[in-house]
Protein backbone atom coordinates (compact mmCIF):
# COMPACT_ATOMS: atom_id res chain seq x y z
CA UNK A 1 0.00 0.00 0.00
CA UNK A 2 1.88 3.82 -0.54
CA UNK A 3 2.53 5.97 2.03
CA UNK A 4 -1.76 6.84 3.10
CA UNK A 5 -0.55 10.96 3.68
CA UNK A 6 2.72 12.31 2.67
CA UNK A 7 2.96 14.78 6.07
CA UNK A 8 4.74 14.70 9.55
CA UNK A 9 2.21 12.98 11.63
CA UNK A 10 0.28 13.13 14.14
CA UNK A 11 -0.58 16.39 13.11
CA UNK A 12 -1.33 18.61 16.49
CA UNK A 13 -4.84 16.87 18.18
CA UNK A 14 -7.85 17.89 16.44
CA UNK A 15 -10.51 19.25 18.94
CA UNK A 16 -14.10 19.13 17.93
CA UNK A 17 -17.54 20.16 19.88
CA UNK A 18 -17.20 16.45 21.89
CA UNK A 19 -14.30 14.71 20.81
CA UNK A 20 -10.37 14.84 20.13
CA UNK A 21 -8.60 12.96 16.89
CA UNK A 22 -4.84 12.14 17.69
CA UNK A 23 -1.98 9.85 17.10
CA UNK A 24 -2.15 6.31 18.59
CA UNK A 25 -1.19 5.70 21.92
CA UNK A 26 -0.56 2.51 23.97
CA UNK A 27 -3.79 2.69 26.23
CA UNK A 28 -5.53 2.56 23.00
CA UNK A 29 -4.87 -1.25 22.64
CA UNK A 30 -7.70 -2.36 24.58
CA UNK A 31 -10.19 -0.66 21.85
CA UNK A 32 -8.11 -1.55 19.25
CA UNK A 33 -8.80 -5.07 19.74
CA UNK A 34 -12.81 -4.75 21.08
CA UNK A 35 -13.30 -2.85 17.52
CA UNK A 36 -11.21 -5.79 15.80
CA UNK A 37 -13.39 -8.61 17.73
CA UNK A 38 -16.85 -7.01 17.20
CA UNK A 39 -19.04 -8.68 15.22
CA UNK A 40 -21.09 -5.23 14.90
CA UNK A 41 -18.20 -3.40 13.84
CA UNK A 42 -17.35 -6.69 11.38
CA UNK A 43 -20.73 -7.01 9.71
CA UNK A 44 -19.56 -5.22 6.67
CA UNK A 45 -15.72 -5.28 6.82
CA UNK A 46 -15.48 -9.65 6.68
CA UNK A 47 -16.14 -10.18 10.00
CA UNK A 48 -15.11 -10.14 13.97
CA UNK A 49 -11.17 -11.58 14.27
CA UNK A 50 -10.72 -13.92 17.13
CA UNK A 51 -10.14 -12.17 20.41
CA UNK A 52 -7.14 -14.33 20.92
CA UNK A 53 -5.72 -13.80 17.61
CA UNK A 54 -5.80 -10.06 18.00
CA UNK A 55 -4.37 -10.22 21.68
CA UNK A 56 -1.01 -11.83 20.32
CA UNK A 57 -1.21 -10.06 17.06
CA UNK A 58 -1.93 -6.20 18.18
CA UNK A 59 1.03 -4.17 19.13
CA UNK A 60 1.73 -2.27 22.47
CA UNK A 61 0.75 1.39 20.22
CA UNK A 62 -1.55 -0.28 17.90
CA UNK A 63 -2.31 2.10 14.65
CA UNK A 64 0.78 4.05 15.07
CA UNK A 65 1.22 5.46 11.15
CA UNK A 66 0.12 8.23 9.17
CA UNK A 67 -3.30 8.72 8.40
CA UNK A 68 -5.15 7.29 11.23
CA UNK A 69 -6.43 9.51 13.97
CA UNK A 70 -7.28 7.68 17.22
CA UNK A 71 -10.98 9.36 18.59
CA UNK A 72 -11.86 9.81 21.62
CA UNK A 73 -14.53 11.16 23.88
CA UNK A 74 -13.79 12.50 27.55
CA UNK A 75 -10.46 10.52 27.20
CA UNK A 76 -11.47 7.21 25.94
CA UNK A 77 -10.87 6.24 22.68
CA UNK A 78 -13.76 5.37 21.27
CA UNK A 79 -12.91 4.91 17.54
CA UNK A 80 -10.69 5.69 14.38
CA UNK A 81 -10.87 7.76 10.80
CA UNK A 82 -8.38 6.69 8.71
CA UNK A 83 -7.05 8.51 5.23
CA UNK A 84 -5.20 6.04 3.05
CA UNK A 85 -4.32 6.00 -0.26
CA UNK A 86 -6.46 3.94 -2.50
CA UNK A 87 -4.88 0.48 -4.03
CA UNK A 88 -4.94 1.37 -7.72
CA UNK A 89 -5.48 -1.66 -8.47
CA UNK A 90 -8.74 -2.23 -6.52
CA UNK A 91 -12.04 -1.48 -8.23
CA UNK A 92 -14.15 1.94 -8.09
CA UNK A 93 -12.03 4.85 -7.81
CA UNK A 94 -13.28 8.90 -7.94
CA UNK A 95 -11.37 9.37 -11.03
CA UNK A 96 -10.27 7.66 -14.33
CA UNK A 97 -7.47 5.70 -13.64
CA UNK A 98 -7.72 5.78 -9.81
CA UNK A 99 -4.66 8.61 -9.74
CA UNK A 100 -4.51 11.99 -8.82
CA UNK A 101 -1.51 13.84 -8.64
CA UNK A 102 -0.38 14.48 -4.58
CA UNK A 103 1.19 17.46 -2.19
CA UNK A 104 4.87 16.21 -3.76
CA UNK A 105 3.71 16.29 -7.20
CA UNK A 106 3.87 12.45 -7.63
CA UNK A 107 1.04 10.04 -8.83
CA UNK A 108 -0.83 8.70 -5.67
CA UNK A 109 -3.43 6.64 -5.16
CA UNK A 110 -6.76 8.40 -4.52
CA UNK A 111 -7.27 9.50 -1.10
CA UNK A 112 -9.86 7.15 0.77
CA UNK A 113 -11.69 7.99 4.29
CA UNK A 114 -12.63 4.67 6.34
CA UNK A 115 -13.94 4.59 9.68
CA UNK A 116 -14.70 2.23 13.06
CA UNK A 117 -16.55 3.12 15.97
CA UNK A 118 -17.67 0.98 19.13
CA UNK A 119 -20.72 -0.27 18.75
CA UNK A 120 -21.97 1.93 22.15
CA UNK A 121 -21.39 4.71 20.71
CA UNK A 122 -23.69 4.41 17.47
CA UNK A 123 -26.12 6.52 16.69
CA UNK A 124 -24.66 9.42 18.97
CA UNK A 125 -23.21 11.45 15.51
CA UNK A 126 -19.20 10.82 16.36
CA UNK A 127 -18.34 9.38 13.19
CA UNK A 128 -20.00 12.20 11.25
CA UNK A 129 -18.41 14.52 13.73
CA UNK A 130 -14.81 12.64 13.73
CA UNK A 131 -14.99 12.30 9.91
CA UNK A 132 -15.65 15.71 8.85
CA UNK A 133 -12.79 16.81 11.54
CA UNK A 134 -10.52 14.77 9.47
CA UNK A 135 -11.51 15.59 6.15
CA UNK A 136 -10.80 19.55 6.93
CA UNK A 137 -7.62 18.42 8.04
CA UNK A 138 -7.33 17.20 4.90
CA UNK A 139 -8.46 19.95 3.00
CA UNK A 140 -5.95 22.00 4.80
CA UNK A 141 -2.91 19.13 4.19
CA UNK A 142 -3.96 18.59 0.61
CA UNK A 143 -5.83 21.56 -0.62
CA UNK A 144 -8.26 20.90 -4.19
CA UNK A 145 -7.89 16.92 -3.68
CA UNK A 146 -10.74 14.87 -3.88
CA UNK A 147 -11.51 11.99 -1.13
CA UNK A 148 -13.40 9.06 -2.21
CA UNK A 149 -15.24 6.46 0.36
CA UNK A 150 -16.10 2.94 -0.22
CA UNK A 151 -19.23 0.76 1.58
CA UNK A 152 -21.17 -1.75 1.20
CA UNK A 153 -24.81 -0.46 -0.33
CA UNK A 154 -25.97 -3.10 2.18
CA UNK A 155 -24.27 -0.55 4.84
CA UNK A 156 -27.98 1.87 5.37
CA UNK A 157 -25.76 3.62 8.47
CA UNK A 158 -22.48 3.89 5.86
CA UNK A 159 -24.23 5.43 3.47
CA UNK A 160 -26.43 7.91 5.31
CA UNK A 161 -23.31 9.52 6.73
CA UNK A 162 -21.69 9.08 3.20
CA UNK A 163 -24.61 11.74 2.09
CA UNK A 164 -24.43 13.90 5.12
CA UNK A 165 -20.71 14.45 4.64
CA UNK A 166 -20.84 15.51 1.24
CA UNK A 167 -20.40 12.30 -1.12
CA UNK A 168 -21.51 11.74 -4.30
CA UNK A 169 -22.19 8.59 -5.61
CA UNK A 170 -19.24 7.38 -8.44
CA UNK A 171 -19.80 4.14 -9.00
CA UNK A 172 -20.89 0.59 -7.88
CA UNK A 173 -19.54 -2.40 -8.23
CA UNK A 174 -18.63 -6.06 -6.65
CA UNK A 175 -16.28 -6.60 -4.56
CA UNK A 176 -15.54 -9.02 -1.58
CA UNK A 177 -18.84 -11.04 -2.76
CA UNK A 178 -21.45 -7.73 -1.96
CA UNK A 179 -21.89 -4.75 -4.20
CA UNK A 180 -20.13 -1.81 -3.23
CA UNK A 181 -20.93 1.98 -3.56
CA UNK A 182 -18.40 4.20 -4.16
CA UNK A 183 -18.62 8.22 -3.60
CA UNK A 184 -16.03 11.25 -3.44
CA UNK A 185 -15.89 14.41 -2.34
CA UNK A 186 -14.49 16.91 -4.02
CA UNK A 187 -12.72 19.52 -1.83
CA UNK A 188 -13.14 22.45 -1.19
CA UNK A 189 -9.91 24.88 -2.27
CA UNK A 190 -8.71 26.77 0.73
CA UNK A 191 -9.56 30.53 0.73
CA UNK A 192 -7.06 33.44 1.42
Amino acid sequence: MAEPVPVAWPPAPIRTERLVLRGSEAGDRAAFIDLFASPEVGTYIGGPRPREELEGAVPEVPGQRPGLFVATLDGAMIGMVTLDRRDAGRPGHGRPGGKVVGAAGLDAGEADLGYMFLPHVWGCGYAAEACAAALGWFAGAFPGEPVVLCTQTANDRAMRLAAKLGFTEVERFEEYGAQQWLGVRRSIPASG
